[in-house]
């Protein structure tokens, strides 16, 4: 059973960058596309990006896309999310989670695997 690891959150200033990783173990991750959401305050979880399991397609919420870049390194079972530009409706709970298939998608219930999450703080 995959595990996964999150980490790399924090508080920040608008305008900030911040680096999330995630770190897999004990399964299969290099052949499973992978996926970042985010749970805002008294919100519902919310799709942030997503890449296939080769690392050569990926996909983005429209109010990230350009700000934030995902990418992975199966030789490493690592994910990470480069955020750039944070604003405050960035602030949120992030989670890695391993998608049921190969290729990129967005839907939360293709994910059968998530992490337990880090806090991304942004203060103005």
């Amino acid at each position: 059973q995959v595990r996964l690891v999150e980490s790399g959150g924090g508080l920040v200033q608008a305008g900030a960058s911040l680096r999330l990783s995630c770190a897999a173990s004990g399964g299969t991750f290099n052949s499973s596309g992978m996926g970042w959401f985010r749970q805002p305050p008294a919100k519902e979880r919310e799709f942030v990006a997503a890449i296939n399991w080769a690392g050569t397609n990926t996909d983005y919420a429209g109010s990230v896309r350009g700000r934030f870049t995902i990418s992975r390194d199966n030789a490493k079972n690592t994910l990470w999310l480069e955020m750039n530009g944070l604003k405050s409706e960035d602030a949120a709970v992030y989670y890695c989670a391993r998608s049921r298939y190969g290729g990129v998608t967005i839907p939360s219930y293709h994910y059968g695997i998530w992490g337990q999450g880090t806090q991304v703080t942004i203060s103005s």
